[in-house]
């Protein structure tokens, strides 16, 4: 379950959890860069543009902005709602026009001023999905493992929840960009004054990406006839400083989440059920990260061949567990269709037999939401 070699890669993963070789590949050479001491895969792994997603890496001295990529602050965060189960309406709900890919109709600048954050020329963005894997979805409680654990979430058990996924849009590409247009893709110490610059962007833009997906949530409520209240958000790219043992190191988040909540969601394709789960372990040895979700099974090209000759896009719009998909563009459709994904279930188990997590309680998907085609 958990190999260790002489430069520091650890893959906590089983056969079962199938992870393609130049997953492997970048997680080795990430590894031989300067200052890594650390370079972690979990269940998740699966190859991303020069850096593995499903892994973290920890350093000591120096940043590398380039391992987390553009999409700065992306992750997910879980509310509660004033609905409970009885309340769904599948059939109604699947026809709202929820307009979550165009910009927000009220005054940005308002709320923008509430959550503490300045205006940007990506203001209009605020409140949006994006494409690619980001969603806002809700979900039923489907089972409780933990009692007294899930009592802590504060959710009940009859309760729907709404999980939303997305980022900080252009905004944290902006920032990498300006980075990597200076200092290309080497490190930089984080305590001087070109690692300071790129922190206080990254941090900004974190802040940002956690707004955005409330403000996004507040949007997909509305519509739903609910109130939404916030019970757990989770970054998956970031850069945090960790301060432990009196030293000071530096962990690098793509596609990972932060171990240091009681509780954490891992959900997993829009056609299979979301983990709830209570991190373990001793931290440093997974770098104080879990993975993010199922994690690609297939790449997005290869997802739209497959799905294509196997399915038509009106029999991805409902999934196996009986939820409803929103998505009216056809190779987003085909690209996040569930098959594209590990099997979650795998996933979550190696995460449990490394002692990294236990399962607190599962939340089915009702309704995903990715996209309308058409425009107001």
């Amino acid at each position: 379950m958990n190999t260790l070699t002489e430069t520091q890669v650890r893959l906590f993963a089983s056969s079962k959890s199938w992870i393609e070789g130049e997953a492997m590949r970048q997680l080795y050479a990430v590894a031989k860069l300067d200052g890594v001491r650390h370079a972690v895969g979990f269940p998740d792994l699966h190859p991303g543009k020069g850096t593995p997603v499903g892994a973290a890496f920890v350093t000591e001295g120096v940043i590398y902005p380039h391992l987390i990529g553009g999409d700065i602050g992306c992750g997910m965060t879980l509310f509660k709602t004033d609905l409970v189960r009885h309340d769904a309406k599948l059939d109604r709900w699947a026809e709202l026009y929820f307009h979550l890919e165009h910009p927000w109709d009220e005054d940005v600048g308002d709320y923008l001023a509430a959550s503490d954050l300045q205006s940007t020329e990506f203001d209009t963005a605020l409140g949006t999905i994006g494409g690619g894997n980001h969603f806002a979805e809700i979900q039923a409680v489907e089972k409780v493992h933990d009692t007294v654990a899930f009592k802590r979430t504060g959710i009940g058990k009859d309760q729907l929840v709404i999980l939303v996924h997305s980022g900080s849009r252009g905004l944290g590409e902006s920032i990498l960009r300006a980075h990597v247009n200076e200092y290309r893709s080497s490190g930089v110490a984080g305590e001087s004054f070109a690692g300071e610059e790129y922190l206080n962007g990254h941090n900004y833009a974190v802040r940002w990406a956690k707004a955005n997906r409330a403000l996004i949530a507040r949007r997909f409520a509305f519509k739903l006839g609910a109130e939404a209240e916030c019970v757990w958000d989770g970054c998956h790219n970031s850069i945090t400083r960790h301060e432990g043992d009196g030293e000071i190191v530096w962990i690098h988040r793509k596609g990972a989440i932060a171990a240091d909540n009681e509780f954490v969601v891992i959900p997993g394709s829009r056609g299979s059920l979301s983990y709830v789960v209570k991190p373990t372990g001793n931290g440093e040895s997974h770098a104080w990260s879990l993975a993010h979700g199922a994690g690609r099974k297939w790449a997005r090209s290869e997802s739209r061949l497959r799905m294509r000759e196997r399915f038509g896009a009106h029999q991805l719009v409902q999934t196996p567990l009986g939820g409803r998909v929103i998505c009216e563009q056809r190779d987003l459709l085909y690209e996040e269709a569930p098959a594209a994904y590990k099997n979650i279930e795998a996933v979550i188990q190696d995460l449990v037999d490394a002692g990294l997590a236990s399962v607190i309680a599962t939340f089915r998907p009702l309704l995903t939401y990715k996209t309308r085609a058409v425009r107001r």
